[in-house]
């Protein structure tokens, strides 16, 4: 069976090519990508003012990626939503909506599972499944608009998996998300992270793009980054600041250091000591994360004392630092945790049947 076009993942340009070869007139397309990007239609048959000819020819040659809402949990505490979508093939991601003064913000994922095995997070506990397609990704976003029938004003690229693993994926996504002739948020209301792919930052840094990179960090050594970051192990920490700093030189956007603080581990006053040499004459801005405690997983939370001292002995240092609020605590808003439990609880099902 002849596998059916991605079109969600098509530019304009790709779409109108794509639809004149089936015999008609460009302006479908651009019909065609506002039903897609702008009106979040879940069929072709929904599209009102396409012939039921174009549409009977879509069905037949096109697919329409459209994530099932499989669950969604709503946080008691902050309204945060916590989405688990079913992809087409089984597989389960996670995203996570958080409303803010400014604006909603969603956080979505770039992979099924993750490959990385950093040693506090539960994405990558199963491994990885695959990378998203660029609809999948965008669809996490359209998906959470017409559920909550709310504007997105900033988006993410820190849920399961590793965007930068993903890296032409990644590179559509954000051309899409930003096409004026779609949902037209601004590369500046977008954020991505990674945990330090050194020849994809440098690659990224060359498109100059003009979205936030934040680097998950979490250690100023060496040592304690690799013991905690399996990928410290083929780039070392130098080799990575440097790459986040020819990232600033590039772009004009600074660095985001993502450092979760864990109990005993990496929030000693040395620890802190050697964070701000590590990044002395950066321009950057450290997010302190007191860690997010992860079933199965023995890290835990400094104290709130421990967190302020940190983050006052970096300021003293001239370095620019904020903690991250807590959202969604209470609905396992760390990445991977509620699609990990997910999957647990339908493998003890099958097991008793």
């Amino acid at each position: 069976m002849e596998q059916k076009t991605d079109i969600k993942s098509m530019n304009l340009s790709e779409l109108t090519e794509f639809v004149t070869q089936l015999g008609e007139k460009p302006f479908r397309a651009r019909q065609l990508y506002r039903w897609m990007h702008i009106r979040h239609a879940e069929s072709f048959e929904e599209m009102s003012d396409l012939s039921k000819a174009f549409a009977k020819k879509l069905s037949q040659c096109a697919a329409l990626v459209c994530l099932k809402q499989e669950q969604v949990l709503i946080s008691s505490i902050d309204g945060t939503r916590k989405y688990l979508f079913l992809l087409e093939d089984g597989n389960l991601i996670e995203s996570v909506l958080m409303r803010y003064k400014h604006g909603n913000s969603v956080c979505i994922s770039s992979q099924a599972g993750c490959r990385m095995g950093c040693r506090f997070c539960a994405s990558g506990m199963d491994g990885l499944a695959r990378g998203l397609t660029p609809s999948e990704m965008l669809d996490q976003v359209y998906r959470i608009e017409a559920d909550t029938g709310e504007r997105v004003s900033n988006v993410v690229v820190m849920g399961t998996g590793e965007p930068l693993d993903n890296f032409d994926a990644l590179i559509r996504f954000t051309e899409l998300l930003t096409d004026e002739n779609g949902l037209n948020i601004s590369q500046r209301n977008l954020t991505v992270s990674t945990c330090g792919i050194v020849p994809r930052i440098r690659e990224l840094a060359e498109q100059e793009p003009k979205f936030t990179l934040a680097l998950s960090l979490h250690a100023a050594t060496q040592e304690k980054r690799a013991a905690l970051m399996p990928i410290a192990r083929k780039y070392e920490i130098h080799e990575v600041i440097s790459a986040c700093n020819y990232y600033f030189e590039k772009t004009g956007r600074r660095v985001t250091f993502e450092y979760s603080l864990v109990k005993g581990s990496n929030d000693s006053d040395e620890d802190a000591a050697n964070l701000a040499g590590l990044l002395k004459g950066l321009n950057c801005h450290v997010n302190l994360i007191p860690v997010n405690p992860v079933e199965s997983l023995s890290f835990v939370q400094p104290k709130e004392a421990v967190t302020l001292a940190f983050k006052n002995k970096l300021e003293k240092c001239g370095i620019n630092v904020t903690i991250r609020r807590e959202m969604g605590r209470d609905i396992n808003g760390a990445c991977g945790q509620l699609r990990k439990r997910y999957s647990n609880a339908m493998e003890k099902m099958e097991e008793q049947v």
